[in-house]
């Protein structure tokens, strides 16, 4: 079972339950992985104890272009739906723009005398994780300057699910509802999608769910800081039919805790159980 811990927007708490799941199922001996699929910054290891114990780079396509063989038509640019190509027939000129490139390879296959060729280059590194316990958790993180998180993030992805069995794997989702956001999601059998009581929170949970529904996912919502505002959010989740599978409160030692890189689950036994509950939903799901 696939399970994305996703939000609409940052710094709602999806590291916070993201980690402090994998913890807890960790030490009830459940067959689980995390995959950290918010590459561009990449934290879940900060909040456990691990050590690295692999490491492979992660690569894209590029387009190779042999202006020797080009004859200018310019089905490269007709093809690509991202305006990375530019062709100039009178000045014989094809080019690529490389931080418009999403390596679809739509240019190669459009080209009618086979002038654009594959070239490979590195946009990411995926780490593998052991916690102290051996749980592994799989790391993917971007290069620098790289445009495009997809690949990371499908590298991460397909290397867990295939080097590690399990019978859970909890995909920590990249914030927002964009591309990332998408491509995390769609591997999922489930989205927990973690929110706060705010207009802002309120927002950005509607985007997230409507971006869900448009993708036929099923999903649930976790309210975190759940005693903060009003009950606006409630009775909209109430209106919509979406299930709450968990309200944590605002609590100083939760932030306190979550500050210092520590797990509340090892830490304050009174929301272990609340995350103790919240595994007992997901399993039933």
């Amino acid at each position: 079972m696939k399970i994305s811990i996703a939000s609409g927007k940052g710094g709602t708490g999806k590291t916070f339950v993201s980690t402090n799941l994998f913890r807890l199922m960790q030490l009830q001996q459940k067959s689980v992985v995390l995959v950290d699929c918010d590459v561009e910054v990449p934290n879940s290891h900060v909040f456990l104890e691990t050590t690295d114990i692999a490491n492979h780079s992660v690569t894209d396509f590029r387009p190779d272009i042999n202006l020797d063989a080009c004859i200018f038509c310019g089905k490269c640019v007709d093809y690509c739906h991202f305006n990375a190509m530019i062709c100039v027939p009178g000045a014989h000129l094809t080019k690529m723009v490389a931080d418009l490139c999403h390596g679809c390879t739509a240019c190669m296959v459009a080209c009618p005398v086979g002038a654009i060729t594959e070239n490979q280059i590195e946009v990411g590194q995926v780490t593998t994780k052991v916690t102290k316990d051996g749980a592994p958790l799989v790391e993917g993180r971007i290069k620098v300057g790289t445009m495009s998180a997809i690949p990371a993030i499908n590298e991460a992805v397909a290397y867990a699910t295939s080097q590690y069995p399990a019978d859970y794997y909890l995909l920590d989702s990249p914030p927002g509802t964009s591309c990332p956001f998408i491509q995390t999601t769609a591997k999922s059998d489930i989205v927990l999608l973690v929110t706060e009581p705010t207009p802002f929170g309120l927002s950005d949970l509607t985007q997230a769910m409507d971006t869900l529904d448009n993708m036929n996912k099923s999903y649930r919502v976790v309210i975190n800081r759940a005693d903060l505002g009003d009950d606006t959010m409630e009775k909209y989740l109430e209106q919509r039919g979406v299930e709450v599978l968990a309200r944590i409160p605002f609590d100083k030692q939760i932030a306190a805790c979550y500050a210092s890189g520590r797990l509340v689950v090892d830490e304050l036994p009174v929301y272990r159980a609340y995350f103790e509950r919240l595994v007992e939903k997901i399993i039933a799901l």
